[in-house]
């Protein structure tokens, strides 16, 4: 039983709609697995599970060919990244050379093997959960695959009730989760037809300038080495479609983009050393762009 975290649920959906990945991170044993999980079961799609360890090499994740001596040739066996909903436990334990595996297919949602092209199924969504940089035995994600996650959900500890309701219901025999029980709602084909509502939003012309404002102040900004790119614009658009969709509208207001800003944004950007040593974060630094950017009405 998942016990709080309605705005996790709710920012996990909205990615869903809007065709991205989403990056989790949070300390061990905040149900980061188990949420991703529990949605994955939602899904009437193939799903796979990839644990990511220091070891792991990208044809584990991608797949091989192998030589079958009755026919002569060699034959592609496609890895685990082959599925619809793919869950990425711990990707920050892995070192570069396998995270390089991900960036083709997390953008282009294609590998390519001895130069053949092979299409991911449609839906494609990698829900990848982390532990914290600090942590020892990890390892820091590469700008550029950073950027191609849609969200960064920062899944906190619970407050006092929620953990008092979790002793409770663990108490009274209800701690485990049986994901058998979790039946599929969604198949494919409805996703697909959700994702192309959510593409025929109302979006008024001054809106799309102010999320252009909001990610070039990025750029300009003195506490950040690092602005986002298009690509964040993008993200924020698409999200705030998917957020007003799931929120029963038609159309985009600006508090869609000032609720979504910070998950857009926060893993696209990076500190000067002088903001990181004065504790700065960039959520703080996120927050302070909004408040300096006139919202229009």
């Amino acid at each position: 039983m998942i016990v709080g975290q309605r705005d996790l649920a709710e920012l996990l959906l909205t990615a869903l709609l809007a065709d991205g990945h989403v990056l989790l991170e949070g300390v061990p044993g905040v149900a980061k697995t188990l949420t991703a999980k529990l949605l994955a079961r939602t899904l009437s799609v193939p799903f796979s599970r990839l644990q990511f360890t220091p070891d792991l090499m990208p044809s584990d994740v991608l797949g091989t060919s192998v030589f079958r001596p009755q026919k002569g040739e060699f034959e592609f066996r496609p890895g685990p990244i082959f599925a619809s909903v793919v869950l990425i436990d711990e990707i920050n334990r892995a070192p570069a050379k396998t995270q390089s595996a991900l960036f083709e297919v997390m953008e282009e949602r294609q590998i390519t093997q001895d130069g053949v092209r092979y299409a991911m199924p449609t839906p494609f969504v990698v829900l990848a959960t982390q532990n914290p940089i600090e942590q020892e035995g990890t390892y820091r994600l590469p700008e550029a695959q950073l950027d191609r996650f849609l969200f960064k959900l920062s899944v906190g500890y619970p407050t006092m009730e929620e953990e008092v309701a979790i002793l409770q219901g663990h108490h009274a025999g209800f701690g485990g989760t049986p994901l058998e029980a979790v039946q599929p709602v969604v198949s494919a084909d409805d996703l697909r037809q959700l994702r192309e509502q959510v593409s025929r939003q109302h979006v008024e012309p001054k809106l799309l300038e102010y999320i252009a404002r909001l990610v070039g102040q990025t750029r300009a900004h003195k506490g950040l080495y690092l602005g986002a790119s298009p690509r964040a614009s993008l993200a924020l658009l698409n999200g705030s479609k998917a957020l007003a969709a799931l929120r029963g509208r038609d159309f985009i207001t600006p508090e869609d983009i000032q609720y979504l800003a910070p998950v857009v944004l926060r893993h696209r950007i990076q500190l000067t050393p002088e903001r990181e040593m004065e504790g700065g974060t960039p959520d703080d630094v996120v927050k302070q762009i909004l408040q300096q950017i006139e919202v229009p009405r």
